[in-house]
């Protein structure tokens, strides 16, 4: 479907993606965020990596794949099957499919990884010239441009005609093929006409989901199949390459500028304004191989809480698929999903900041007021006025601890959640449905939704406190982790060891260690629980991604699915 040569990618199954937070708020224990090292923004909201070129981009259903210039491939995105882990070695071709991945050797012989489901991933004895991977099923070209095909069959798209072939390409239930003379033939499903080519000779083509493209000659492009989003509604000009995929498409001018067109519900067709020498739309998300070797990616999971300014940091926090932060000359940064405006901040100087997952920010200013923006529709954006130590933002309500140390919540209150008890608090942490606040003494007091046992502490004392989706984290004075609430996927089951900090996030939990390591544990379907190597200062979980500072500012984020690591 996009890809390789103009012949890669595949489609991909609705991934189950919910919104929740972790709480770091006061730069004591983080709220999400996520990108792997060296990720840098650029306009439009998309990831690209900073270092170490690439030669060749694949995106597929929920990863995506590059080859290196040693040949080496590296993926990225959902790693539920192992389809983003690929095998060691060299490559000359690399394809990403639904949830397996497939590569080509310099000697011929095709290797997949992941889903093995449908033996898409078993490709036959011999060697192939190209490979493309499918939905459920891969097919190559062998070196007397016959096609091969293995996997699901369950539309006859594993049976190629018995054609000789110059390029292949696998789509969702259908592939395409071009003949020596350049025509096109097609064979699957043709449930939308997805396998019943237009006319005429072409010189590259890329079938998607339900539907499929060609270029021809002249560089025009034409499309066939389904057209629901648009997607086989070829703007005017030419193209010097072309990738279907999912309900979209995306074509290369001959500047190099990128061209999307069709379903735009993930920014998937809203290409940043960059030169690229290769591009590949995957299911919802779509990528490309910058002039500069640079991979660059936008789309799902690029609503770029992944993708941090190249800027200086003393605090971050981050929420439902954006992350905010604070810098050094005390002005906030947010990046990511701007719905509601809560990625735009105000100017002023600030010291602390809390990113919620409903749609609203909250900050503290240098006098200890509190501000905040975004969504407001239970008043959990109008701060009362006060002098605040610290802030943090939850679903539809906020908390602060006023100079007394007493707790102040605002905004829904439908399960107490901002009904705080009276005393005073040394640090609170606003969740989903619930909040907690730690005592003097160390105690943990949470209040609100009890559902999953979230808001219901166990005795003790405590250092830290966090207040996740459904569950909460504490750190013990002796630097043990404890947690409470749900555990449906080993979120609060921590790990052995001690701790300097902890933030509890969706699905998943993060802690320091001491020599300023970070330790995840809980749901990784995104990579989100699996941190990178290095040092420190503050972490930060979220839904599907997490954000960490370094010891020089700078951030790091790992999970999500677009962004290549470096």
């Amino acid at each position: 479907m996009g890809g390789a040569t103009g012949a890669a990618a595949s489609n991909r199954a609705d991934s189950g993606v919910g919104p929740s937070r972790g709480v770091d708020d006061a730069g004591i224990a983080g709220q999400g965020g996520g990108v792997p090292d060296g990720a840098t923004p650029t306009e439009g909201g998309v990831g690209s990596t900073g270092t170490s070129a690439f030669t060749q981009i694949s995106a597929g259903g929920i990863s995506t794949c590059g080859l290196r210039a040693d040949g080496t491939a590296t993926c990225w995105g959902n790693n539920s099957y192992g389809e983003s882990a690929p095998p060691a070695g060299a490559f000359t071709q690399i394809s990403a499919g639904g949830i397996h991945n497939c590569g080509l050797r310099a000697d011929g012989t095709a290797i997949c990884w992941g889903s093995n489901y449908y033996g898409q991933s078993a490709p036959p004895a011999g060697t192939f010239t190209q490979i493309s991977a499918g939905n459920w099923h891969t097919c190559g070209l062998r070196a007397d441009g016959t096609a091969t095909c293995w996997g699901d069959n369950s539309s006859g798209e594993s049976d190629p005609p018995p054609d000789i072939f110059t390029q292949i390409s696998a789509g969702g239930g259908c592939n395409c093929g071009l003949r020596t003379d350049g025509t096109a033939s097609c064979w699957g499903d043709d449930s939308y006409g997805e396998s019943t080519p237009s006319p005429g000779t072409f010189t590259q083509i890329s079938a998607g989901a339900v539907h499929a493209c060609g270029l021809r000659a002249d560089g025009t492009a034409t499309c066939w199949g389904d057209n629901s989003y648009g997607q086989s509604t070829v703007p005017a000009g030419t193209f010097t390459q072309i990738s279907a995929n999912g309900r979209h498409t995306c074509g290369l001018r001959a500047d190099g500028s990128a061209t999307c067109w069709g379903n735009n519900e993930d920014g998937e067709s809203t290409p940043p304004p960059d030169t690229f020498t290769q591009i590949s739309a995957g299911e919802y998300q779509t990528c490309g191989v910058r002039a500069d070797g640079i991979a660059t990616c936008w789309g799902y999971g690029g609503y770029q809480e992944c993708v941090p300014p190249a800027d200086i940091f003393t605090q971050i926090s981050s929420g439902n698929r954006y992350t905010c932060g604070v810098r050094a000359d005390g002005s906030a940064a947010c990046w990511g999903q701007n719905d509601h405006e809560k990625s735009t901040p105000p100017t002023g100087t600030f010291t602390q900041i809390s990113a919620g997952w409903d749609g609203h920010t909250c900050v503290l200013r240098a006098d200890g007021s509190a501000a905040c923006w975004g969504q407001n529709d239970s008043g959990q954006a109008t701060p009362p006025a006060g002098t605040f130590t610290q802030i943090s933002a939850g679903n539809l309500h906020s908390c602060g601890l006023l100079a007394d140390g007493t707790a102040t919540c605002w905004g829904d209150n439908s399960f107490g959640q901002s009904a705080p008890p009276a005393g005073t608090f040394t640090q609170i942490s606003s969740g989903n449905l619930h909040s907690c606040g730690l005592r003097a003494d160390g105690s943990a007091a949470c209040w609100g939704y009890n559902y999953f046992g979230g808001a219901a502490p166990p005795t003790g004392t405590f250092t830290r406190i966090s207040a996740g989706y459904w569950h909460t984290c504490g750190l013990q004075a002796d630097g043990a982790a404890t947690c409470w609430g749900d555990n449906y996927s080993g979120q609060a089951t921590p790990l052995a060891g001690t701790f300097t900090q902890i933030s509890a996030g969706g699905d998943h939990t993060c802690g320091l260690r001491a020599d300023g390591s970070a330790a995840c544990w809980g749901d990784s379907h995104s990579g989100s629980a699996t941190p990178p190597t290095g040092t420190f200062t503050q972490i930060s979980a979220g839904w599907d991604h997490t954000c960490a500072l370094r010891a020089d500012g700078s951030v790091s984020c790992w999970g999500d699915f677009v962004k290549p690591d470096p």
